[in-house]
């Protein structure tokens, strides 16, 4: 085997032993989920959905003007 090619067993390696990889414990009652900032992102979803149903109503309230 070259130097040059690549062995793919090493990325498996790499990847099993991230997936394998044990959760840090957490304390009792609390729960662990992705992205757990507070709601953030539905905020700024919320957001834009009432900013664009301003700027539709806007845009149709001079179209029929």
């Amino acid at each position: 085997m070259a130097d040059n090619d690549y062995d793919p067993a090493g990325s498996t390696q790499m990847f099993r032993a991230f997936v394998d990889e044990t959760p840090a414990p957490q304390a009792p009652g609390s729960v662990n989920t992705y992205g757990a900032g507070g709601g953030g992102r539905t905020g700024k979803i919320a957001a834009i959905a009432v900013a664009a149903l301003v700027v539709l109503g806007a845009v149709i309230w001079l179209a029929v003007k």
